[in-house]
């Protein structure tokens, strides 16, 4: 396999890039929020490394329903099979092979190990995608009229490594288009890299509503209260609470991204610019904290988050807040539930002996909140993918509860709105098998003049409403004053 690398001058902040193509469709920036960190001098994204920056694919994928639509070379073939299969065969026949490559200024390397995508699909899975693996209810409303899945297919990237201060436009070249005019690609980047403007947007972005939840407080106490009787019932153990949060907006939601990397960075961000129909976009702001799954070659990862304390502007009450996180018996009795439920999905696809729970109660410390955070590894099966291995683990377990189908449940039940893409996944699926994706947490749909997001948190049977109830809204607190720093109007 020979890759097809071109060098680009390095600048610590990717979205000076990105925006010269953010508002393309099918656009797409995955965010290790790096650039703030760097700008700042702030610790802040204690695991991104890596900005991957994609356009123009040669195919979509987009499910809705029971049907996903492949578009490929001009034809679309409807297909009503598991979606996760669809994605699967379409990956499988677009393998890297060797090609010859263009020399220009370009290197060319055997290898494309240093480099976390070099093609792909790229995009992102909604929760509600979870209804072509289990059975569930159909009782909440639908908040969004946005597909289950989303998913480009690249034959080229833009990939930033922060830590080697490199800049790299990367392609396995497996489609002609990409082969015939690699030189011409090559020099099109280098073009955008030397402008670097400062914004080429003519429209602002502005809230001109009130935030507004689904959720009054006694309503959130109502449900908590049932999550607490199905408990005792032995029904379950954990359960996810959340509530969604929504305004009108309207102007540019590249605006609105870029303001909120600077207030909130995380390290797995991500910006996405989709088509809604023939003459509608939406977008996805995702401030994610959480990695779900990564594999490289055969090495299985994921990092569950369960265990939360706000941050404070005073730095005693801060470490405060830190210390009694890592020392309280009922986040940690969390935590473990969550491992170990995490260890039974991914040891569906991984080695026998294989899964192991490597490190328990990391602290970690955001802007709004400190989390706890586990990081379980496992060995990949010979006979299995990292679709097998998203398939087999979705939706994932942090951010439904224990066991996973009664949770999912009694999330429908009691929740007034379907999740869409909140806590489903975003990342990648590389055409050599690497994959990375988040847990879609402290991610917003702007849709329609809307710009909706949800935050919870899970309950469990020595769980306190008061304090479930503000933790939401701790999780929430960027978000809202995301909101509030473009009000036009004010906003409660």
């Amino acid at each position: 396999m020979v890759l097809l690398q071109h060098e680009l001058s390095y600048h610590h902040d990717s979205a000076l890039l990105f925006e010269q193509m953010a508002h393309q469709e099918w656009a797409m920036l995955l965010d290790s929020g790096q650039a703030i960190n760097i700008k700042t001098g702030l610790a802040g994204s204690q695991y991104g490394r890596y900005d991957i920056l994609v356009a123009e694919p040669f195919a979509t994928l987009v499910t809705t329903k029971k049907q996903s639509r492949i578009t490929h070379n001009g034809q679309t073939i409807v297909s009503e099979d598991d979606p996760f299969v669809v994605l699967n065969a379409f990956l499988n026949q677009h393998k890297p092979r060797k090609n010859k490559a263009h020399a220009s200024k370009s290197n060319l390397n055997k290898s494309n190990t240093e480099y976390p995508f070099a093609g792909g699909a790229l995009g992102y899975f909604a929760y509600d995608l979870a209804r072509s693996i289990e059975k569930l209810p159909n009782i909440a409303v639908p908040a969004a009229d946005t597909p289950e899945m989303m998913i480009g297919f690249y034959d080229w990237a833009v990939v930033v490594d922060h830590r080697e201060k490199k800049c790299t436009l990367v392609s396995h070249g497996l489609t002609n288009a990409v082969q015939a005019n690699w030189p011409i690609l090559c020099a099109r980047f280098d073009a955008m890299v030397s402008k670097h403007p400062k914004s080429v947007s003519e429209h602002v972005f502005q809230v001109t509503s009130k935030i507004y939840s689904n959720l009054s407080k006694s309503q959130y106490f109502q449900a908590f209260n049932k999550i607490k009787s199905y408990i005792a019932a032995g029904d379950c153990y954990q359960v996810n609470l959340a509530q969604r949060f929504y305004a009108e907006v309207q102007g540019d939601s590249w605006q609105a991204y870029k303001k909120l990397r600077e207030i909130s960075p995380a390290p797995f961000m991500a910006y996405m610019n989709l088509p809604l129909n023939e003459t509608e976009y939406f977008q996805v702001l995702s401030n994610s904290p959480e990695r779900f799954l990564q594999t490289d070659g055969n090495h299985v990862e994921t990092r569950p988050i369960k265990g939360t304390r706000p941050r404070s502007a005073d730095p005693q009450q801060d470490v405060a807040y830190s210390n009694e996180l890592l020392t309280s018996l009922k986040d940690r009795a969390e935590n473990v539930m969550i491992v170990d439920l995490l260890r039974n999905d991914i040891g569906k696809n991984c080695s026998i002996g294989s899964v192991k729970a490597d490190k328990l109660f990391q602290l970690q410390s955001f802007a709004n909140v400190h989390h706890l955070v586990s990081i379980v590894t496992g060995k990949l099966k010979q006979t299995a993918t990292a679709v097998d291995l998203l398939k087999g683990c979705f939706p994932g377990g942090s951010i439904t509860g224990a066991p996973k189908l009664r949770a999912m449940q009694i999330i429908e039940e009691l929740e007034p709105h379907q999740r869409g893409l909140y806590c489903g996944a975003i990342g990648y699926i590389g055409f050599d098998g690497k994959m990375d994706t988040n847990i879609a947490i402290r991610t917003a749909i702007i849709c329609k003049n809307v710009f909706s997001f949800y935050a919870g948190g899970g309950i469990v049977a020595d769980s306190v409403a008061d304090k479930e109830y503000d933790e939401t809204l701790d999780k929430a607190s960027k978000l809202k004053a995301l909101l509030e720093h473009f009000s036009t109007t004010h906003t409660d």
